[in-house]
This record gives structure tokens, C-alpha cells and sequence, in this order.
């Protein structure tokens, strides 16, 4: 049996202990005991910008928001399907996140953090969205576990009425607001209704390949 390799931990800002763990050939983040992201579980992280994509795909000169890299699933998956004139910025608040996908994870990044299309920064992208007005025809985010929040209490504002506010604002007026998380939320769902989306709930399977757990998206366009 191979045993785990412990690579590296990351205290999250104002939240919990992240730690780098490679089996094999295979990547995982994991927090306590919950593995929040495995290399060998992409689809759903992947669907989040492949359908968000599908839904915006006449926009002009395309700027995509991406809150969270991860293991930067949905980073390649957008840059797959994009024009060359696209706009990606990525936010993400944990700096041994980037470093890992620059080190010890270069492979699986495959460069996706080069890409002359990619602007990264690192911050809290709640605060980054606040101040946004009508910037992005996509913001796709996979931060935390979804609206059940997991690694970060001040994760949840996003979720909240006044970040789903901001960003409606933060939106172009054809733009949609696609939100990740592992599992069905009907109050969250409610939720974006009632602050001026129409809402899209779509189950995606977690692996590549169709088998696994079943995620949930939600597409949301601002009314």
C-alpha cells in the first residue's frame, strides 16, 4: 500500500489548517478529516466553467471572475473554451495554494497560471467583488464547501444577501453568477430568487468520467 506524503500546510486567514497530501500520482487538500479537493475528482469544478461558459458565449471580449484556484480544475476548463480575447482574473486568499500549484503541483497546472489571458491575485474576492460594478459576464465561484460554509466563517458573506447583492452588481447585465458546491442547498436556492436571479439548478458528477458523487451548480442571472 502507498502511504499519503504529506507536501505542505496552510493556515487560512481567519480559518482553518489546510495540508497538501500526495498518493501516488494523485493530489488531495484536506481539512481535518474532509477531503475538500482531489485530483481525481474534476468534473463538477470543470462543468463550473464549461456550462457557465455556454451560457455567455456571445459576450464580446469575455472577462470571467474566478473565486478560488484550487487545484485550478476550473481555470483550465475555462481556458479550454475561450476565445483568445477573453479576460480571466483569478482571486484566491491562500498563498501556498499558488505556491503548491507552482511547485509541487506544476504538472497538473500545466501552466494554466501563465496563460497570458490570466490576471491572479490574491485577496479575499467577497471584498474584490464589493467593488466591482458591472465588470465580469461571469463570476464563478468555488470557495469554501458552497453556501454551507466549511474552512472560513467570513466565507458565508458571499452567500449572504449582501454578497449575492454585490454581485448582481459586480455583473454585466447579461452576465450569470455560477456558484459550486458539494451538495443541494433549497434555502440557498431560495435565496438568489429572492434577490433578483433567475436561477438554474444543475447536479454535475464529481469525476471526469460521469461515476462518483453528485455536486450542485447554481447558474444565476441577474432579473
Amino acid at each position: 500500500m502507498i502511504p499519503r506524503e504529506l507536501l505542505g500546510t496552510a493556515q487560512v486567514p481567519g480559518g482553518e489548517e489546510l495540508r497538501l497530501y500526495r498518493h501516488g500520482r494523485d493530489f488531495m487538500i484536506v481539512l481535518d478529516r474532509n477531503e475538500l479537493m482531489s485530483t481525481r475528482r474534476s468534473g463538477s469544478e470543470e462543468a463550473l466553467a464549461t456550462m457557465a461558459w455556454e451560457r455567455i458565449r456571445t459576450a464580446r471580449q469575455p472577462h470571467l471572475l474566478i473565486g478560488g484556484y484550487g487545484m485550478g480544475f476550473t481555470l483550465r476548463a475555462a481556458l479550454g473554451v475561450l476565445p483568445a480575447d477573453a479576460t480571466v482574473t483569478v482571486v484566491e486568499l491562500v498563498p501556498e495554494i499558488i505556491a503548491w500549484a507552482r511547485g509541487p503541483m506544476a504538472e497538473v497546472a500545466a501552466g494554466c497560471l501563465d496563460d497570458p489571458r490570466v490576471t491572479l491575485i490574491q485577496a479575499d474576492v467577497a471584498q474584490f467583488i464589493a467593488g466591482a460594478r458591472a465588470d465580469y459576464d461571469a463570476i464563478l465561484l468555488d470557495v469554501d464547501n458552497g453556501p454551507d460554509g466549511l474552512v472560513r466563517e467570513d466565507n458565508n458573506v458571499l452567500y449572504s444577501g449582501s454578497g449575492l447583492r454585490e454581485a448582481k452588481r459586480a455583473l454585466t447585465p447579461d452576465g450569470v453568477l455560477a456558484i459550486w458546491s458539494a451538495g443541494p442547498d433549497p434555502a440557498f436556492a431560495r435565496r438568489l430568487e429572492k434577490h433578483g436571479f433567475d436561477v438554474d439548478e444543475v447536479r454535475v458528477s464529481a469525476r471526469s468520467n460521469g461515476k462518483g458523487a453528485k455536486h450542485t451548480i447554481w447558474f444565476a442571472r441577474p432579473r
